[in-house]
């Protein structure tokens, strides 16, 4: 489904991302872990046209989307969850949820819209509770959760995902996790980015580890899971630039 090749991206003169070579095949659910300013985030708001590229290919579904305006990347079929959820504050629960549906119009896929917010609202029970109110006021945990659901809005094929467990309680990471699992196992293909190597590798069936902009290991995610390389390379001391 998506196919990264010899990507590079710089921010400024300093080069982010390093010749990276990645490959997600649909209806699964690929990692990339590694340390903070390995590269991970930069990663995913390249493929999202947040980040601008320098060389390489970024390939859905054999069309290159290097450099795209992020509204025809999402209106393709990627949607992105950023690292910090980045709900807006201001507005209800509900508001946020219609507004990842924003490209969708018309009275057909209106009704499809309506269905989409109740398959959120079964999907994650405590905002069907919330819908009027305020997302500011929501913990952390439901607003990880409506960052999640608001990218659902958009019907995607695939969904990016950057630390969906970050500043959350254990319980409910495992939680949301446990939707991601049953989302995929719904269909929808999903490229996570994690810092919490082990939950990410439990769920998921393929995995890259970043360090320094540049993959330095991948694998089956169950044979990562035992392998003593992934320590020293996602806890490694080595100077890296990009999130």
């Amino acid at each position: 489904m998506l196919e990264i090749n010899n990507l590079s991206a710089f921010y400024g003169n300093i080069e982010a991302l390093r010749a990276v070579d990645l490959w997600v095949r649909a209806g699964r659910i690929t990692t990339i872990i590694g340390a903070n300013g390995a590269g991970k985030t930069t990663l995913l708001r390249a493929i999202s046209g947040l980040v601008p590229t320098r060389y390489g290919e970024i390939r859905y579904v054999g069309t290159n989307i290097a450099n795209l305006e992020p509204h025809r990347i999402v209106r393709m079929g990627i949607s992105h969850v950023p690292e910090g959820r980045q709900v807006f504050s201001t507005m209800t629960v509900e508001e946020n949820l219609y507004l990842g549906a924003y490209l969708r119009s018309g009275r057909r896929r209106s009704r499809q819209v309506e269905e989409d917010m109740e398959f959120v609202c079964r999907l994650f029970p405590a905002l069907e509770a919330r819908l009027g109110q305020v997302a500011g006021t929501l913990s952390g945990g439901e607003q990880q959760m409506l960052a999640i659901g608001r990218a659902l809005m958009a019907r995607p094929r695939l969904l990016l995902l950057d630390e969906p467990s970050m500043g959350l309680a254990p319980m409910v990471i495992r939680d949301i996790f446990s939707c991601l699992k049953r989302l995929n196992q719904e269909g929808l293909t999903i490229l996570l980015v994690e810092q919490d190597a082990m939950i990410a590798l439990s769920i998921s069936d393929y995995a890259y580890v970043m360090r320094a902009g540049k993959i330095r290991l991948e694998g089956e995610a169950s044979e990562l899971l035992g392998r003593e390389e992934i320590i020293h390379l996602y806890l490694g001391e080595e100077e890296a630039i990009g999130g």
